[in-house]
């Protein structure tokens, strides 16, 4: 019996990095009875899946995105998912910009949807924006955790990204609002019976438009409404920038516009044009005129001023330089570029951007390419407080010790595009002031919000069966680990406090007498977890979609240096299994890396790791014992890889990701040859561990003697195959015994 196992094609660095990998993982598993077939969810391929109306044959490629959603629905599914891009609408456009230029008929995107086409245009286009990827395949919970093998390692050798907080106090420090935003106003409900809803804004000179008009709702499922009113959200700012002066600290703001597709580009142009106010409305009608839009960030203004005369750009541009002389200072992404946190809204995102704070002792980089205290602005409080905690703590007990720090692993809920994240097409910016409200199609006003103009209202929906099985997940992973396990959930916040009752109703169904299990707001969470995290003890985090993505960012960044090294797994409520490999938000980064120096220092850990359990998962499905002996030396192999430290160097000229794989495979094929459960993988391999071994140093020399030039790839979303096969295969001597297994 074939076992299937689907590797996703996606975005950038770890897109790369599968051009070496997946060529052993495939000699590997040949004639195994495992066949590895990749699937395009690229962002350059869900475009062209979605626009094949005027491409040739040849260009066109299918779903693959809708057919692998279908797949994680079937006991079947066995899915490796690398990091892919949450295209912000800057990546949307360059990412068709470069379509176009390599002959594909792709239309441009409308920014501006005035038209009833270029509106059509813009809905279709939405398919591909944000985090259009995950909520299809993740029709299962998170269980996200660190190696036993990966978390040992990271304690004898801690990685020396770390720096002490400054002993003579630090002036960083989270602020968020503390009204009228998203927790303040979120309002929650149980459906009691199957029903359709509308969700439909009435002004109040009594005009009303239906926002979103059929939503099929089940029995059982818990939806909420809430509100970010924007006049308290740009004081909010205006506050901010203030005492940042004041206290001659760096300003910046952490969102997430990649997930948050709709809410937090707004709320991002509302900084924009709060901190820029000077020179944007003194300017107002030429940037309309020219299609500003600063949701894009200060780079779209910047870019938009080409279409003017040379002296009016001139005059602008000396108007926003202006504004820095009276403003706080901004936190850099690039000094040397001088791209602010203020530039582009996908650059600084807050799950990667917040634990990076804390690992650099409060501090972000200023525009001399030197740390400097902050004010981290998290706006909303349902994770601004949980940021806010983990600085304050760091004030008071100093830096974490890798060496030393208890792990903090979590179970998330997210199946059936469970909570915030699945809210992008039930997000609205207010019209004008009014009611927005969610009505059922018996008439019955289910939640109700009151809006002035330009407030964001957002909608999201959890269903009963992902948040029965979430609370299974957890109670398994409590058994299995024996650590305390702190659902982290707010009896003052709308939503959790409807979770809560499930969970209360849920958990009496298992057994868990000899489990520590807590419900906490997620301020105490983070106390408690902190206090025994300091200790070196492990808790188990269970909580909705977005607190599971920024903690398992957070913590895997402070203990392992990465979030890249932790091991996810998404049980899928059908039978079917969900490896995801890490976070590629330094992705970008590595990309610029290899295409200046060829040297690519993205670390394929994270895929390594995940092929293990996806083995397991194929073995355990078909009873196939040779991709069980193949999981269980790979997983051996993960451990040498590690203990020898053949991880990617930073720098180059030394070992990058295309020897950490070769690596990989000599240590793999050293533990085939050296098993004894199928004699027929073991003599197969012996030959092979032979071969890499005796040619290890020669192989080695290959892959270093091509670093330290350009290369080009002939496209970055889109690379040409051809040249980056070659790019990312460079050892002759390794290929020919890896392609001849």
């Amino acid at each position: 019996m074939t076992n299937k196992i689907i590797w996703t094609k996606i975005d950038e660095a770890p897109a790369l990095a599968t051009y070496s990998l997946l060529p052993i993982v495939k000699s590997f598993t040949k004639g195994t009875g495992v066949e590895v077939e990749t699937k395009d969810i690229s962002l350059a391929g869900r475009i062209i899946a979605n626009f094949p109306d005027n491409l040739t044959e040849e260009q066109r490629i299918s779903d693959y995105l809708t057919e692998l959603g279908n797949l994680a629905k079937t006991p079947d599914g066995n899915i490796i998912k690398l990091p892919n891009i949450s295209a912000s609408i800057p990546q949307l456009q360059a990412a068709i910009k470069e379509l176009q230029e390599k002959g594909y008929d792709i239309p441009n995107y409308p920014e501006e949807a005035i038209t009833d086409e270029e509106k059509k245009l813009q809905k279709r286009f939405s398919k591909v924006l944000g985090s259009a990827v995950n909520p299809v395949l993740r029709e299962g919970n998170s269980d996200r955790r660190a190696a036993l093998s990966v978390k040992k390692f990271a304690q004898k050798h801690p990685h020396r990204m770390m720096k002490d907080w400054p002993k003579e106090g630090s002036k960083s420090r989270v602020a968020h609002m503390t009204e009228n935003d998203f927790y303040g106003s979120e309002k929650s409900t149980t459906i009691k019976e199957d029903c359709d809803v509308s969700i439909e804004f009435k002004s109040k000179t009594g005009t009303k438009k239906v926002l979103k008009e059929k939503l099929s709702l089940l029995k059982d499922e818990v939806i909420d409404t809430s509100v970010m009113n924007v006049k308290s959200l740009r004081q909010f700012y205006a506050e901010q920038i203030e005492e940042a002066k004041k206290d001659n600290v760096l300003l910046s703001l952490h969102l997430k516009a990649t997930m948050m597709k709709v809410s937090d580009p707004i709320m991002f142009g509302h900084c924009v044009s709060v901190y820029y106010k000077d020179a944007l409305d003194k300017h107002a009608d030429t940037l309309k005129e020219i299609g500003v839009n600063v949701n894009n960030g200060l780079a779209d203004v910047l870019l938009k001023l080409d279409k003017l005369p040379a002296d009016k750009k001139a005059e602008i541009e000396a108007d926003i330089n202006k504004v820095y002389e009276t403003r706080p200072a901004l936190a850099m992404v690039d000094s040397r570029k001088g791209k602010t946190n203020l530039h582009v809204p996908n650059d600084v995102i807050v799950d990667a951007s917040m634990p990076n704070v804390v690992r650099d002792g409060g501090r972000m980089w200023n525009n001399d390419d030197e740390l400097q205290d902050c004010i981290a602005m998290v706006p909303d409080r349902c994770y601004g407080t949980m940021y806010r905690e983990i600085i304050e703590d760091a004030k008071v007990n100093g830096q974490f010790n890798p060496a030393t720090m208890g792990s903090v692993s979590n179970v998330g809920l997210m199946a059936k595009k469970a909570e915030e994240y699945g809210s992008h097409d039930k997000t609205f910016e207010s019209p004008e002031s009014g009611k927005i409200s969610v009505i059922s199609s018996s008439g019955e006003v289910l939640l109700e919000q009151s809006v002035e103009t330009g407030d964001i209202f957002r909608m999201c929906q959890t269903k009963d069966v992902a948040i029965k099985d979430w609370v299974k997940l957890a109670v398994r992973r409590a058994k299995a680990s024996g650590s305390p396990t702190i659902f982290w959930l707010d009896e003052k916040r709308g939503h959790d406090s409807e979770i809560i009752k499930k969970v209360k109703t849920y958990l009496p169904e298992y057994d868990t007498a000899e489990l520590e299990i807590k419900i906490l707001n997620s301020v105490d969470a983070m106390k408690y977890t902190l206090k025994r995290v300091r200790k070196g003890e492990n808790t188990i985090s269970v909580t909705g979609n977005v607190l599971r993505d920024y903690l398992t960012d957070l913590f895997p960044i402070l203990e392992l240096g990465t979030s890249a090294r932790m091991l996810s797994i998404v049980p899928l409520l059908n039978g079917g299994g969900l490896f995801e490999t890490g976070a590629g938000g330094s992705a970008p980064k590595h990309v610029e890396q290899l295409l200046k120096e060829n040297h690519i220092r993205w670390d394929s850990l994270g895929e390594y790791c995940a092929l293990v359990p996806s083995l397991e998962l194929a073995a355990e499905k078909s009873g196939n014992q040779k991709a069980s002996v193949l999981a269980e030396t790979l997983d051996a192999a993960i451990g040498d890889y590690l203990e020898n430290g053949k991880m990617p160097s930073r720098k180059v000229n030394e070992l990058d990701n295309r020897g950490s794989s070769f690596y990989l495979a000599l240590y793999w094929a050293k533990a085939l040859a050296a098993q004894d459960k199928d004699a027929g993988l073991k003599s197969r391999f012996e030959k092979i561990a032979n071969e890499l071994e005796a040619n290890e140093s020669k192989i080695a020399e290959e892959l270093l003697a091509v670093q330290g030039v350009t290369v080009d790839l002939d496209g970055y979303f889109m690379p040409n195959e051809e040249i980056t096969s070659k790019v990312m295969r460079p050892s002759e001597t390794f290929n020919n015994i890896i392609d001849n297994i």
